[in-house]
C-alpha cells in the first residue's frame, strides 16, 4: 500500500495495492537509485531503451513510468511523446510519467514532452518517492 499526502488538505490518501512502476534507463546506477527509492512500495520493471517503453506499457500496464531523459536510443522525451500520442489515439490508457532531467535547463523539455512531473539529477530518493506517489495520487508533484 502506498500513502500520499494531499497537499491541498493535508490529509493522507491511499494509493491501492502494490503498484508497478516502469523505469526506462540504460544507467545501472540510476536504476539502483530508483529501485532503492521506490522498491519498498512498488514493483519495479526496467527497460533499457526508449524504444521498449511503449511495448512494456502495453504488456505490463504500469501505474507510473519513470523516464531517464538520456537513454541510448529514443530518449525519454521521445518516449514520453510517443506515450502521449498513443494515449490520445486511445491505444493505451492514461500514463503517469515522471521524467529524470540532467540539468535545470532541461525543464523546458519536461514541459514539451508532456511529462506529469520531473526531477533534476542527481536524484534525491525522498523527492523521487514523493513525486511518484504524487502523480499516482493525481496530485501536483
Amino acid at each position: 500500500m502506498v500513502v500520499a499526502v494531499d497537499t491541498a488538505s493535508g490529509t493522507l490518501r491511499t494509493v491501492t495495492g502494490s503498484t508497478t512502476v516502469l523505469v526506462a534507463t540504460d544507467s545501472d546506477q540510476l536504476h539502483r537509485e530508483v529501485e532503492a527509492a521506490l522498491g519498498g512500495d512498488h514493483r519495479i520493471l526496467r527497460v533499457r531503451t526508449g524504444y521498449d517503453v511503449l511495448h512494456a506499457v502495453k504488456t505490463h500496464q504500469p501505474a507510473a513510468v519513470v523516464l531517464d531523459l538520456q537513454i541510448g536510443n529514443m530518449g525519454g522525451m521521445a518516449a514520453c511523446l510517443d506515450l502521449r500520442l498513443e494515449q490520445r489515439a486511445g491505444r493505451i490508457g492514461t500514463q503517469r510519467v515522471v521524467m529524470l532531467l540532467d540539468r535545470e535547463a532541461d525543464v523546458f523539455l519536461g514541459r514539451r514532452s508532456e511529462a506529469d512531473a520531473w526531477l533534476i539529477k542527481p536524484i534525491n530518493q525522498l523527492a523521487l518517492r514523493r513525486t511518484v506517489n504524487g502523480v499516482l495520487a493525481d496530485q501536483p508533484a
